[in-house]
């Protein structure tokens, strides 16, 4: 897909890669309706971007919130294609999360993006081309402790991802999904950043992830996983988990000090 002139949704654009994938995609040319709970972020990126693109505060997680995403989509003309970027993370221990934060994850990280992308239908369905991102984590194929809801809500969009995309096979939409490891911004606390610190994963910058987003809107493919070594253990966890088990649970008793709350 061209981006110069395409119109796109982005969700959770005053995100740390949100405002990055907003920059650049503001830089190829596309005209933006940038969406986050918050209107605080979306003063600076109004600010920095100009006038050009639509700033909306909504809520994904809510039907008031959708409705008002895809009006405002409407009445910018329709739209080529949606980023579902915005996302909740909560680290701790399972049994120690409570029902409201494990409720509130499954409806940002999953019931949100899906319920938008099918109100979204109709407009993506008139166009020649159009597009549905689904920005994912590479927690969705590695079950991670410490994140188990959050794994969860991930590989539901994974596997929704991969099935819309099947069944709009003949359509003029491309679905597809793209898996980003820990990154560098505020949905990691301090915990989560002291405890990557303590077992060596590394972090990417917002704005390489931000470069692979758009890279994957200008060239669709069904998924992507980024991350060394990260997206071998993908791989070798869908062949033999009892692998990647012994691996996780060796580093249990570090995972756990950090994920008290």
């Amino acid at each position: 897909m061209k981006l110069r002139g395409k119109r796109l949704l982005l969700t959770g654009a005053t995100g740390g890669i949100g405002m990055a994938v907003a920059r650049k995609l503001h830089g190829a040319g596309a005209s933006l309706v940038l969406s986050c709970l918050h209107e605080d972020g979306l003063a600076e990126l109004s600010a920095e971007l100009g006038a050009d693109h639509l700033l909306i505060s909504a809520d994904v997680a809510s039907a008031q919130g959708r409705v008002k995403l895809v009006t405002y989509c409407e009445e910018f003309g329709g739209i080529d294609g949606v980023i579902n970027l915005a996302g909740m993370l909560d680290f701790g221990l399972f049994e120690q999360q409570s029902e409201e934060i494990l409720e509130k994850m499954v409806a940002v990280n999953l019931t949100g993006p899906m319920l938008l992308s099918k109100a979204l239908l109709p407009q993506l369905l008139s166009r020649e081309e159009s597009v549905i991102l689904n920005v994912g984590s590479i927690f969705a194929s590695i079950g991670h402790p410490g994140f188990v809801a959050y794994c969860a809500t991930k590989a539901g969009l994974m596997r929704f991802s991969e099935a819309l995309s099947r069944e709009l096979a003949d359509s003029p939409i491309c679905v597809t999904y793209i898996a980003p490891r820990a990154t560098n911004t505020r949905l990691n606390d301090d915990r989560v950043n002291s405890m990557n610190a303590e077992l060596g994963i590394h972090s990417d910058s917002p704005e390489w992830v931000a470069d692979q987003i758009v890279a994957m809107l200008s060239a669709p493919r069904s998924s992507r996983y980024l991350g060394w070594p990260e997206k071998l253990l993908v791989k070798i966890n869908a062949l033999a988990p009892r692998v990647v088990t012994s691996a996780l649970t060796k580093n249990l008793g570090v995972i756990k000090r950090h994920a008290q709350r």
